[in-house]
């Protein structure tokens, strides 16, 4: 998971003040950790494949964490697998509500560690207004500016779950647009041609369609704009009802239901790459965790995210499943 509400991924822009004040209340009413008030040893038979040879993490108790959606909930399960092949007793926090539950849960260390968004971070937690465009910039820049939080953050994914135009194979090939300045073009020249279907908040807010119109010169008719929910918008735009829909660049669904994405050649919209977030005083007691994600990070891509979200999302596999799938796999990891 954008400057929205992070059912998600991040916090809107417009919302963040309250968020921010309404952070502050929760966490006085609970000021170490919210929202983990349980959990549950993971149990997996893995032993080090690539990944955790020699078990330097033997010994070591962690606990991983995540926010609520299909994505978070692989990327945290991926996290403890990883955790448990090295040695370490994981106890699987994930699922947490929201992005301030998980995000603080690190910070105060009622949980170790958690794949996090830079742009999250960058907006929300850190209460800046522009993101940076160049999407190792903002990293280093989230980097820094969480130091002082107590939060180490080590190297990123090239996974950016971002917004994005999508539209089906037909109209893509009818009107041969592959980016949002083909679309603004295309919306000069055959104006009724760009009908969208968006959520209600992209609709109004300024990092969501206004922006985009402003940043690509594009004036769409408020005729030509449809709001609807999101799992609506992916139906709509495959089945042509609408020429483009509002998606997330790492759905599943993009390419279950073949949907070509529109680049943001003028890189408008913020980067959310995936990156781990770790307690500073647990990664200097187990240094060895920066060297155990390191490989796991870099393979994490748009495509594998919308693969592994896909199994989840469109045939209904269970996440823990999922990410212990693709981890072996991959080779990160064997069975015991």
């Amino acid at each position: 998971m954008r400057w929205r509400t992070d059912t998600r991924r991040g916090t809107g822009l417009r919302l963040r003040t309250c968020l921010v004040a309404a952070a502050g209340a929760l966490l006085l009413a609970c000021p170490s950790g919210c929202g983990l008030t349980s959990g549950s040893p993971m149990v997996d038979d893995v032993e080090p494949g690539s990944i955790g040879q020699g078990k330097p993490l033997e010994g070591a108790d962690l606990t991983v964490t995540s926010k609520e959606f299909t994505e978070q909930l692989i990327l945290g399960a991926i996290m403890g697998i990883a955790f448990q092949a090295a040695g370490a007793d994981v106890l699987d926090r994930t699922g947490i509500q929201g992005s301030i539950g998980a995000r603080e849960a690190v910070k105060g260390g009622d949980a170790d560690a958690m794949y996090e968004y830079t742009g999250t971070a960058w907006i929300t937690y850190q209460g800046n207004a522009d993101p940076i465009p160049d999407p190792h910039k903002q990293w280093e820049a989230v980097r820094d500016a969480d130091l002082k939080n107590g939060l180490t953050w080590l190297p990123p994914s090239s996974l950016n779950n971002t917004y994005a135009l999508a539209m089906n194979r037909s109209n893509a090939k009818k009107y041969g647009t592959k980016t949002l300045s083909d679309v603004a073009a295309l919306a000069r020249s055959d104006p009724k041609a760009v009908t969208v279907c968006v959520e209600s908040e992209f609709a109004n807010r300024a990092d969501g369609l206004p922006g985009m119109e402003k940043a690509y010169g594009m004036k769409l008719a408020a005729g030509n704009i449809t709001q609807m929910d999101t799992g609506i918008i992916y139906t709509q735009a495959a089945k042509g009802s609408c020429a483009y829909g509002e998606v997330f660049t790492t759905d599943g669904r993009i390419k279950s239901m073949n949907l070509s994405v529109m680049a943001d050649d003028r890189k408008f919209f913020p980067n959310y790459n995936v990156a781990p977030e770790i307690n500073t005083k647990t990664l200097k007691k187990h240094p060895a965790i920066t060297d155990i994600l390191a490989p796991i990070t870099k393979r994490l891509t748009n495509t594998v995210a919308q693969q592994l979200n896909a199994k989840v999302d469109v045939t209904g596999e269970d996440p823990h499943t999922v990410a212990l799938n693709w981890m072996k796999k991959e080779g990160f990891v064997r069975e015991g």
